[in-house]
């Protein structure tokens, strides 16, 4: 089991320069410590002019800095929005090479397609060809670093003939993954040989048959040695706060969930303006209404999240670890609801007390 921070980059109102500069600290801080203690990824996201939920619009610029300012950690660039309006795929092979060189071969290529008219529309980018694109992205991206001269007449983009520059250190490519959120993507993921990076929270019923069906088609999967490197690892996200007093850690891992689904919640609409066979509705998550109703889905701690004491959560891993799960990124903040130094020591209690009995090679820092 593998382990890792998902930095959504949350910033509640009014985001100040001041708020905003302290998120990213932070961040940069978890990230370190992160490292120190053996976890194996620290993912950015990207999102754009998702006031409060998400103020990543340059996760590649933070990248760079994590890249100088770690040692060990995979960077995950994650995900990037494959669009042709949002990121130009010669932009994203030539940043991901930069960021694989900085880190000394460590990153990891998360893809997607956005999920939200705001961030689409606010490009002009088309959302019923934003799975095309994502499709030309990666199946193209990694021929890019592989062939003296590329070119490229397709769908959504056409590049002339040229050599893309620089390449990235690790052969024949960085990892891949692609965001998993609504059903049907894991298929997807799992025709091309993408990793599933899980970014909305499942229980565990629902979630183990889709597994299975990723692992049965990923399982006859064959692909070209030479152009991509096969990843069939399935991460889930979550929400990460130990303590030794269960009752504390529900109080506290309960203001933690709540507060990131609020900041979620206020994206949904966006979902549903433009109606379009390429995403599909949103009909099984709450509405904000049915929330200021009392719906219990989104208060409190979700079904399978780490929240609890060491031995609670231990439990809990090794359960999504029996459907098949095999790494897990954490949330341990959202918009600062916690103390800075209060979720840097739940991350430290977790690797003292709950890492090392599920993996080895994990270090804890007395009094980080």
């Amino acid at each position: 089991m593998k382990f890792g921070l998902f930095l959504e980059l949350s910033v509640s109102r009014p985001a100040t320069p001041e708020a905003e500069a302290r998120v990213f600290r932070h961040s940069v801080q978890d990230a370190v410590l992160a490292d120190k203690l053996g976890f194996d990824h620290v993912w950015v996201v990207e999102h754009h002019f998702l006031a409060e939920y998400s103020h990543s619009g340059a996760p590649e610029v933070l990248l760079g800095a994590l890249a100088t300012a770690t040692k060990q950690i995979r960077l995950g660039h994650g995900v990037v929005v494959c669009v042709p309006e949002i990121n130009h795929p010669v932009r994203v092979a030539e940043r991901i090479a930069v960021l694989d060189i900085l880190s000394d071969g460590r990153v990891d290529f998360g893809t997607g397609r956005s999920s939200t008219w705001t961030e689409l529309g606010g490009f002009y980018g088309d959302p019923d060809t934003t799975k095309q694109s994502w499709s030309e992205y990666v199946e193209t991206i990694p021929r890019m670093w592989n062939s003296p001269l590329f070119s490229h007449q397709g769908v959504t983009f056409s590049i002339p003939e040229r050599q893309i520059l620089p390449r990235p250190i690790q052969l024949p490519h960085p990892p891949m993954w692609v965001a998993v959120s609504s059903p049907g993507t894991e298929i997807d993921a799992a025709e091309r040989g993408l990793g599933w990076l899980g970014v909305n929270f499942s229980g565990y019923d629902a979630l183990a048959v889709r597994i299975e069906k990723y692992r049965a088609i990923q399982a006859e999967l064959e692909l070209d040695p030479a152009f991509r490197r096969q990843n069939n690892t399935v991460y889930t996200v979550n929400f990460l706060y130990c303590h030794e007093d269960a009752d504390y850690a529900a109080e506290r891992g309960g203001r933690l969930a709540t507060e990131f689904q609020y900041l979620a919640d206020q994206n949904l609409h966006t979902r549903e303006v433009v109606v379009t066979p390429a995403y599909p509705t949103l009909g099984g998550i709450p509405t904000i209404a049915q929330r200021d109703a009392g719906s219990e889905k989104s208060k409190g701690v979700p079904e399978g999240a780490c929240v609890g004491t060491p031995d609670q959560i231990v439990e809990t891993i090794e359960r999504w670890q029996s459907i098949g799960v095999d790494g897990i990124n954490f949330i341990i903040n959202s918009a600062e609801c916690l103390d800075a130094e209060e979720a840097r020591r739940s991350i430290n209690l977790f690797a003292e007390k709950v890492a090392p009995r599920l993996k080895p090679g994990v270090v804890t820092l007395a009094g980080a």
